[in-house]
C-alpha cells in the first residue's frame, strides 16, 4: 500500500475527528480490497485443494470486512449514500445508470428515445434554418 494512502495529507490539528475517522475507514477498505486481491492470487496458485479452499474462505471474509466499512461510510456521508443507491444492486449498464442518475446523457436521442445517428445534438439549426 502506498504510504501516501496510509497517512494524513494535512496536519491532524486542522482536521475534525469525523474526517480522521473517515480517512481510517477509507484506508481500511483499501487494505481489505488489497487483501482480497492477494488471497485471489494465492488461491489461484495453490496446488493443494484444501489449502485453496481455506484461502478462498479467508478472501471472502476480507470482502465482508470491506462491505462493513463501506456501510459505515454510507451511514455517515450523504454523497456516499446517494451514489451507493445509484450503483449498488443496479441492473444493466453501470454507465447508463450514471447517465440516468445525473441526466447527463452523452448521446442525444430522438423523441422516441433512439440515438441520433447524424451526430447532431438534436436542437436544430442555430442559424434559424428549418
Amino acid at each position: 500500500m502506498s504510504s501516501a494512502s496510509v497517512s494524513l495529507h494535512e496536519t491532524g490539528e486542522n482536521l475534525s475527528p469525523e474526517l480522521v475517522d473517515r480517512h481510517r475507514a477509507i484506508v481500511s477498505i483499501m487494505e481489505e480490497l488489497e487483501a482480497v486481491d492477494w488471497y485471489d492470487q494465492r488461491a489461484a496458485a495453490a496446488t493443494d485443494p484444501e489449502l485453496r479452499e481455506i484461502i478462498a474462505h479467508n478472501r471472502d471474509e476480507e470482502k465482508e470486512h470491506a462491505m462493513m466499512l463501506l456501510e459505515w461510510l454510507r451511514r455517515r456521508d450523504a454523497t456516499f449514500r446517494e451514489v451507493v443507491g445509484t450503483y449498488l444492486n443496479s441492473e444493466g449498464s453501470i454507465v447508463r445508470a450514471e447517465e440516468e442518475a445525473t441526466g447527463a446523457d452523452n448521446g442525444a436521442v430522438d423523441a422516441g428515445g433512439e440515438p441520433l445517428s447524424d451526430g447532431s445534438l438534436g436542437i436544430g439549426s442555430l442559424r434559424g434554418e428549418g
